[in-house]
C-alpha cells in the first residue's frame, strides 16, 4: 500500500470534481477504510497484512457495507458534509455505491502493484499487475500529485463558496 494517507491524493482529486455524481466523502473514506485490515494485522501480530479485503471480492464486500452505512448516517452528517463543501444536496444510494465501489477498488489495485501479498483476483494467487521495482516510485508519486491537485480542487471550492463581501 502506498503509505495510507497517500490514498487520499486520487480520493480527492476524482472524487471532489465527481461530488455531483457520486459522494465525494464515502469515495474518500474507501479509498482509505481497505487499510484497516493491514492495521489489524500489524496490532494482532500475525497473518499477512494484505488479505481478503485486499482483493476485488473483499473490496466489493466492503463496499457494500461502508455505501449502506453512508446511506444511514447522511441525516446526521449531511449537514456537514455540506458545510465542508463535500457533497451538494443529497444524492440516491447508488451514488454511495458506487463511491464505495471506485474507492475499494482504486485503493487495491495501486496496492497490488507494489506488493505480492496482494491477490487482486482471488481465490487466484495471481497478481499480474505486481511489479514493485518498477512501479513504487511511480505509484507513489501519483499518490502525491494527486493530493496536491486534489488540495488545489479543494481551495478552490472553498473559495468559489464564499459568500461574496461588499
Amino acid at each position: 500500500m502506498p503509505f495510507t494517507p497517500l490514498h487520499l491524493g486520487p480520493a480527492l482529486a476524482i472524487g471532489l470534481p465527481l461530488r455531483h455524481r457520486f459522494h465525494a466523502p464515502t469515495f474518500i473514506l474507501a479509498n482509505v477504510i481497505v487499510d484497516i485490515e493491514p492495521l489489524m494485522a500489524l496490532l494482532a501480530g500475525r497473518g499477512p497484512p494484505h488479505g481478503f479485503f485486499h482483493t476485488l471480492l473483499g473490496a466489493t464486500v466492503l463496499a457494500f457495507i461502508l455505501a449502506a452505512v453512508m446511506v444511514m448516517l447522511e441525516e446526521l452528517l449531511g449537514n456537514l458534509f455540506r458545510a465542508l463543501r463535500l457533497e451538494e444536496g443529497r444524492l440516491r444510494p447508488t451514488a454511495y455505491l458506487a463511491a464505495a465501489l471506485s474507492g475499494t477498488w482504486i485503493h487495491v489495485l495501486l496496492d497490488a502493484t507494489m506488493y505480492p501479498d496482494v491477490r487482486p483476483f482471488w481465490p487466484s494467487a495471481y497478481n499480474p499487475l505486481c511489479h514493485p521495482a518498477a512501479l513504487t516510485a511511480p505509484v507513489y508519486a501519483f499518490c502525491v500529485l494527486t493530493a496536491i491537485l486534489g488540495l488545489a480542487i479543494y481551495v478552490t471550492i472553498l473559495v468559489r463558496s464564499r459568500p461574496e463581501h461588499h
